[in-house]
């Protein structure tokens, strides 16, 4: 699919050199909007309102809403008034919302003079609402039905209105604008006659959204459900919007990044990798990296600590870089296992003890084969092998010994953070693995020395 496209890219660019506008336009308007959007970011900028201006009106609109925010600045700059208008005009309201929140002021002033009054009412409305809640993310076009209406008037209803709507399929009955019941398409058309009431085949089993729904529960909601959209109700139960499956998929894919970012010791970014410069990720990677360099002391402060052990019998330096990779690997499994669970809200933090119980009994296994393994490696290659004769029968004893207690250590570590993470409304992936690193480095070098001291008396 991939080699198709670049393919397809190579032509559609030389078609461009040779200014063959007429077969550009005809290939352009057979593509989908997202290939199209994808193009655009591989040509040169000066080109991509040249190629954006061959799309039909409705197409066009389509692309616009799929290309990244400065491809759509620099159209937006490059649009006479009557051509920003009829973009502005195809948008859905949330798309529109969208847009306004992420241009320059400048550029917002022009956008909000060529959309509609209705049209900036519903931006307004949108943009009130706290970032990444539902009311953030949704659409105000939706198709109201009441509930004494006919299937026949239904029907044409829909007809009627569903051309400006973000979708159709399901369809909403409100009284008052109250939210009682959900009729879907296939219903209607299902419906045993043209006179039956919508109130007889609408579902009154309603699963709906608050406008202050954070947009992770609201994307868990549609992974659950299967929903294809997901009506958003006031504290009245006054409907006001819907998310729609798309808008889901993109707070998902949001919140995966944030979560991979976060767990990798960066600051989340809004901008793609290619679009970051080199100062941009500077910014987002140094505050983490700061901070687990001074963090890092405290290794330092125990190493320092047990200087005399360590010169007492030297063999024991060869085996701190193991023990402390063994032990934050271990406490990295345990930590992104169970921060999937939490982000699938498999997990809640009454279920602690639980998973406490479970991390225990696999790190005591883990620990235990570890430290047989390592036995065996330490005693049959490092002394028999390599002829190291300064490691002896307790100094594989108290690496093997610390090694086991470490593992479970940094499991329990690695599991009870990002739940009590969670517990006090911090994002779990935050407790990820440099922060888990650093944390059971220290607690595998204190280990190590105590195990040291009990065991070789240094």
């Amino acid at each position: 699919m991939m080699e198709r496209f670049e393919i397809v890219e190579k032509a559609l660019v030389k078609m461009l050199d040779e200014k063959k506008y007429a077969a550009l336009r005809d290939i352009l308007m057979v593509m989908n909007p997202s290939d199209i959007a994808e193009l655009f970011g591989q040509v040169p900028e000066k080109s991509i309102p040249l190629l954006f201006r061959l799309l039909p009106k409705e197409q066009a609109a389509d692309t616009f809403v799929e290309m990244d925010t400065d491809a759509q600045e620099l159209l937006i700059r490059s649009f006479s008034d009557n051509e920003l208008k009829e973009i502005v005009d195809e948008l859905y309201v949330d798309d529109a919302a969208d847009l306004v929140e992420e241009m320059p002021a400048n550029v917002v002033k022009r956008i909000l003079k060529q959309a509609t009054p209705e049209m900036r009412r519903s931006i307004n409305q949108i943009l009130r609402y706290p970032e990444n809640s539902a009311g953030s993310w949704m659409t105000t076009e939706y198709v109201s039905l009441r509930p004494n209406m006919t299937v026949e008037e239904a029907i044409l209803r829909i007809r009627r209105q569903g051309v400006d709507k973000e979708t159709i399929y399901t369809c909403y009955v409100t009284r008052h604008r109250v939210l009682i019941g959900i009729v879907t398409v296939k219903e209607l058309l299902l419906a045993e006659n043209d006179e039956t009431l919508i109130e007889d085949i609408m579902s009154t089993n309603l699963i709906s959204v608050n406008t202050h729904t954070d947009q992770e529960e609201v994307a868990r909601m549609f992974s659950h459900y299967n929903f294809l959209a997901l009506p958003v109700v006031d504290g009245e139960n006054r409907m006001v919007g819907i998310v729609t499956f798309d808008d889901a998929m993109d707070v998902m894919e949001e919140e995966a990044t944030e979560d991979m970012e976060l767990m990798g010791g960066i600051t989340p970014s809004e901008k793609s990798y290619l679009k970051s410069g080199a100062f941009d990720l500077f910014k987002n990677r140094i505050p983490w990296l700061m901070l687990l360099m001074v963090s890092a002391t405290f290794t330092g402060l125990i190493i320092t600590a047990f200087e005399g052990a360590l010169a007492a019998q030297v063999a024991l330096t060869a085996f701190i870089p193991m023990l402390m990779g063994t032990g934050g690997n271990s406490g990295s499994q345990s930590s992104v296992t169970v921060i999937r669970a939490l982000s699938l809200d498999e997990l809640k933090f009454s279920d602690v003890g639980r998973v406490l119980w479970k991390e225990l009994r696999t790190a005591l296994l883990c620990g235990i084969a570890l430290a047989a393994v390592c036995f065996a490696k330490i005693w049959l290659v490092d002394r028999l092998l390599f002829g190291n004769t300064d490691i002896t029968l307790t100094v594989d004893l108290v690496v093997c010994l610390a090694l086991c207690v470490t593992v479970v250590a940094a499991k329990v570590v690695g599991c009870l953070l990002p739940i009590g993470a969670k517990a006090i409304k911090l994002d779990p992936a935050v407790m990820a693995s440099p922060f888990i690193s650093t944390i059971v480095d220290a607690l595998s070098l204190l280990v190590y020395f105590l195990f040291a001291k009990m065991i070789l008396k240094v």
